[in-house]
């Protein structure tokens, strides 16, 4: 089993649906324990279910989630690091939520498109309040940063040293650090007739500098535009030598360049040298009725993604307003699209500093997965399936045995077919080179890839060719429904006789990942619930109607209705005086139809614990409407990624696990599966982890009717952490 102390990867959200004026802000405040905008009315209890006044806009919902995020950096339970992880991580969903979330509504305001949302709010109006709260937020990060963080650094012994700050010795470094190794790279760009504006990479580091005097041409000085190399790390560790004993020390690339201006426009003054960073739209936009070949037309994009338009600038806060002004010029943009930062534009990229430091004190302490006993001792992976179910809830028990059922297969004489989907995994990655493997051996192979998982195209690009050079057979899905389901299946000859295995999912195939996200894998060999993924893979390289699905539940076809038909069944149970309860653990809630069902739900009187991580467009707490309904969001070590739904159904109870959130998108426009536990042991220990989330009071956000997130507090109480009662409950300590 595999030691692991890994950083989370980036998070992928929560505000109000009100129209109108909203209250100004306080000011920003560095510790906060509730997130939101509080929305200026309770709707009518008698309202239709329709009422814009019972949604939350999605927008806002998602970067409400991201600053839940930072507020992490200033939780002292984590390891100071990892305090810094978290800001970092808020740093690069800040980037996509502009790249996609921003960019989307820019792109309606530019069409002229002002249909609005269930919530009832236009696109201008959304913009204008992701700008307040982005502001408000991204100068709250800085000042965390430069005020708590750096500090409490220093106080370990890790220290940033600014330029002011570097003694005789490092400067002399510095200078020949830059000598030897930016200047050979470095292309600035002098701004003339001849010499436009040049065009720059996506959330790429630049310099636009005043210059003063005349060039080897007699050119008059004015200004230039100095593209930092990105071939170089953005964090430079000082020599040991050169750090106060007992200190690590690090420099930032843009005070190197800060520094050492001049040299690169030799006999020039420079006047004024200010970073800044374009954030371009990054959307993939492919037209199904357009495109033959769908990877052909997915590579072309992926070079445009580059140079999308531009939708936010971040400069130095010590930028000129005529220079930040040329800037938005340059790129069409707008004033309130500027943010002003106090340190470097791209905090993403100190990320670095993470897996360069060996100071495990200041990291969360690692952990061994553990495993299901029946796993401890086995030589056939697939022979303990075929005695019964298995459940495996990572990052707190291994990803391996996936991996292991896979490979076994591969190498099995008796295993005649192998069927996978993949989304986000690597092009090297265990589960790819078992795949690999088999098809070597002869397998029938086929893997079912969707190209268009965003920010892994590229790979999966990769992934598809290596394995249709090995003699997979590679489908790319239906093209207008990303296929996002987590399935795979084996077929092996035993006793004469064909035998069905399966894996399903609620997370990826990807080994890092599956480190650090939680989620669930069920390893079984059920003979209807295996024909029924049978059956899904044929609907996917095939062609024909729809045929009937016995155990799973499918988007685009039968989940939407029957998770809403399952939530209207506890209504009735609770109209007619029965005990009624749910429980939905999902990343996002925005369907509205889904939401409507829940409002029904809490109108009867059924028990709504509902788990969303990220987006929540549901208005919990509301009189007559949704008093029933509780919404709380995990935030901890490990990003919650689980989709569960657990359903009393009068006594008679239903779990399911799936690849889908609650969302139009994972309903109506992707191919899903959810599966149910039919082991009555395996759902209770589901229901068991469902119910240690419920009473957390660590690392629990509860969302109210007003719209605000408010931190949950132990106070007398014991303190309950869901995460760490997990890894206590089925990880082996290291």
């Amino acid at each position: 089993m595999e030691e692991t102390r890994d950083p989370i990867p980036r998070h992928d959200a929560d505000h109000p649906a009100q129209g109108g004026e909203l209250p100004e802000p306080p000011a920003p405040r560095l510790n906060q324990t509730r997130t939101g905008i509080k929305p200026k009315a309770l709707p009518d209890p008698e309202a239709d279910l329709t009422d814009p006044g019972l949604y939350f806009n999605r927008e806002l919902s998602h970067l409400q989630f991201n600053v839940r995020v930072l507020e992490q950096a200033l939780d002292e339970a984590h390891p100071l690091l990892n305090r810094l992880m978290f800001l970092l991580i808020f740093s690069s969903n800040l980037d996509e939520f502009f790249e996609i979330r921003v960019a989307g509504l820019k792109h309606q305001v530019l069409l002229g498109d002002e249909s609005t949302g269930a919530d009832g709010r236009s696109p201008r109006s959304v913009l204008a309040e992701i700008a307040r709260i982005a502001h408000e937020q991204v100068t709250r990060q800085y000042q965390i940063l430069n005020e708590v963080l750096i500090p409490a650094l220093e106080a370990q012994r890790l220290r940033f040293r600014r330029r002011g700050d570097w003694t005789e010795a490092q400067r002399a470094w510095v200078q020949e650090y830059f000598a030897t190794e930016i200047i050979p790279v470095v292309s600035p760009i002098g701004l003339d007739p001849s010499h436009p504006f040049p065009r720059l990479v996506n959330k790429s580091l630049n310099f636009i500098v005043q210059l003063e005097g005349k060039d080897a041409f007699g050119r008059e000085g004015g200004l230039a535009i100095l593209p930092a190399p990105r071939s170089l790390p953005r964090v430079i560790a000082l020599p040991e030598t050169l750090c106060e004993e007992g200190f690590s020390e690090y420099v930032f690339l843009s005070s190197m360049m800060h520094a050492h201006a001049e040299e690169v426009f030799p006999g020039m003054t420079v006047l004024g040298c200010y970073q800044f960073r374009l954030t371009r739209n990054a959307d993939l936009s492919v037209d199904p009725e357009e495109v033959s070949d769908l990877a052909s037309a997915l590579r072309g994009e992926l070079l445009s993604r580059r140079y999308g338009s531009g939708v936010r600038l971040e400069v130095a806060d010590n930028c000129p307003d005529d220079l930040a002004d040329f800037l938005l010029r340059q790129f069409q943009l707008e004033e309130t699209d500027l943010y002003r930062v106090d340190g470097p534009v791209n905090l993403t990229r100190m990320m670095s500093v993470l897996d360069a430091v060996e100071r495990p004190e200041l990291l969360y302490r690692p952990f061994t997965p553990g495993l299901p006993k029946s796993l401890l001792k086995a030589d056939s992976l697939l022979g303990v399936i075929a005695e019964g179910d298995i459940l495996l809830h990572h990052p707190f028990q291994s990803f391996t045995p996936v991996e292991k059922m896979l490979g076994e297969a591969a190498r099995d004489p008796d295993v005649l077919a192998i069927k996978q989907t993949l989304y986000r995994t690597g092009a090297d990655s265990p589960i790819v080179n078992a795949l690999v493997e088999a098809a070597g051996n002869g397998k029938e192979v086929t893997v079912v890839i969707e190209l268009r998982a965003r920010f892994d195209e590229a790979d999966n690009l990769a992934l598809a060719s290596r394995l249709q050079e090995a003699g997979a057979i590679v489908i790319y899905g239906v093209m207008a429904y990303k296929t996002h389901a987590k399935m795979m299946h084996i077929v092996r000859r035993e006793r004469g006789r064909l035998r069905h295995y399966a894996h399903l999912g609620t997370g990826n195939y990807h080994s890092k990942t599956a480190r650090l996200y939680t989620d669930y894998s069920l390893l079984t060999a059920d003979p209807v619930l295996c024909a029924d993924v049978h059956k899904v893979f044929q609907q996917l390289t095939g062609m024909g109607r729809a045929r009937h699905i016995e155990k799973l539940l499918h988007a685009p076809f039968t989940l939407h209705e029957q998770m809403v038909a399952r939530i209207d069944r506890e209504a009735e149970h609770a109209r007619k005086g029965k005990r009624a309860h749910l429980i939905i653990k999902c990343n996002s809630l925005t369907e509205p139809k889904l939401i409507q069902a829940l409002y029904r739900a809490s109108r009867a009187g059924v028990e709504c614990d509902l788990i969303i991580r990220g987006m929540c467009c549901l208005r919990p707490g509301l009189p007559g409407i949704s008093e029933t309904i509780r919404v709380r969001s995990v935030i901890g070590r490990f990003l919650e990624h689980t989709r569960v739904f657990h359903f009393h159904n009068d006594g008679k109870s239903e779990t399911w696990g799936s690849s889908a959130d609650f969302m139009a998108r994972n309903m109506f426009h992707r191919v899903e599966t959810c599966f149910p536990l039919l082991d009555k042991k395996l759902a209770a220990r589901v229901r068991k982890d469902l119910e240690t989330y419920l009473v957390d009071n660590c690392q629990s956000w509860l969302l109210g009717s007003d719209g605000l997130y408010v931190k949950q507090q132990a106070g007398g109480a014991a303190p309950i952490s869901a995460q760490e009662t997990l890894l206590f409950a089925y990880a082996a300590r290291a």
